[in-house]
């Protein structure tokens, strides 16, 4: 049984493998839970890095995929061919809309810049109110701690509102953090940062 209100999680993640162990096992985990949770996974839609790794383990459990890639990153990204569903789209902005647009909730696992452009903007359109759906960040060993830090110093130079600090979930147990995915209601009014920093 998917988790109360969220059906397909969308899973930002790198195209490489990194050298982490602990990374490979969490994105394992991960993948299994979904599949466990019958909670479609929605992702880049590359067979390559964790990105394939996330969506070789979720269809191994018996789990659904839909995969979401650019026509022009296809050779380079080597698009996924046994998913439960591979759409070609036409950018990269045609990408993360289809795939925000899909989803009900959004994780990030450790990545690189691809990865922390797409929290960012998943966290902002939450801000100004585009998306209201929750956001969280699979914590292993402590990999998102500098920027989770950051936006606390943002907070306390008054540069970022303490409500949309709130708005990513952080956890370092796959588990933990879907639950908490699945209880999150939206609790802050977006307004421009200017209008109100009490």
């Amino acid at each position: 049984m998917a988790s109360a209100g969220i059906h397909r999680v969308c899973v930002f993640c790198a195209s490489s493998p990194g050298s982490d162990p602990a990374v490979t096992e969490a994105t394992v985990a991960l993948g299994r839970l979904l599949a466990e949770r019958n909670i479609e996974l929605v992702y880049g839609g590359g067979a390559v890095g964790l990105m394939g790794l996330i969506a070789d383990t979720v269809m191994e459990a018996g789990g659904s995929v839909i995969g979401v890639i650019p026509d022009g990153l296809f050779p380079d990204e080597v698009g996924h061919q046994g998913l439960t569903r591979l759409e070609t789209v036409a950018s990269m902005h045609a990408r993360k809309a289809r795939m925000y647009d899909l989803a009900d909730a959004f994780i990030a696992l450790p990545g690189g810049f691809g990865t922390l452009e797409e929290l960012a903007e998943t966290l902002t359109w939450n801000q100004i109110g585009l998306l209201a759906k929750p956001v969280g960040v699979l914590d292993v060993g402590r990999f998102w701690q500098p920027l989770l830090s950051l936006f606390d110093d943002m907070v306390d130079r008054a540069i970022l509102k303490s409500t949309n600090r709130s708005l990513v979930f952080d956890d370092p147990d796959p588990a933990r953090l879907l639950d908490q995915l699945a209880s999150w209601e939206r609790s802050h009014d977006p307004k421009w940062i200017g209008e109100d920093l009490a």
